[in-house]
């Protein structure tokens, strides 16, 4: 036999935690939309999309532009991959500046490279962001 009280709290328990829940979103859009600096409800997360930077330009580069630069020897190539995966194997010449560690390494890899020399920055395969962060 269903004891008709318990259900009361059960149902008014149900209801109570819907409300809160409700609450809790409307009171984060209403806060998000006082932001200045407010974060899109909606936005396109791929990975071709975080390849862009806030003005818009993609800044990723074709294989065949990192190759030239490679074989011309026109580019830095930075490896933003932590330093064990940098020793395990990295693009020849490359240097390692590890994302995680950029404030502690920038200055000693960057040093001696002049202002107007092309960067590419990789990491490890396209769903890895270090380099687009690094960049």
């Amino acid at each position: 036999m269903k004891n008709p009280k318990s259900e009361r709290i059960s149902s008014r328990m149900f209801w109570q935690t819907g409300a809160i829940i409700f609450l809790a979103v409307a009171l984060g859009i209403v806060v998000n939309e006082i932001r200045s600096d407010r974060l899109p409800l909606v936005a396109d997360w791929s990975v071709e999309a975080q390849l862009n930077v806030e003005s818009g330009q993609n800044i990723t580069i074709s294989l065949d532009r990192a190759k030239g630069s490679f074989f011309s020897q026109k580019a830095v190539f930075l490896d933003s991959r932590p330093p064990e995966h940098y020793e395990l194997g990295h693009i020849q010449g490359a240097r390692n500046l590890p994302w995680e560690g950029v404030e502690r390494y920038f200055d000693t890899v960057m040093a001696d490279i002049p202002q107007d020399v092309l960067i590419i920055t990789y990491c490890d395969g396209i769903s890895c962001t270090w380099s687009k962060d690094l960049a």
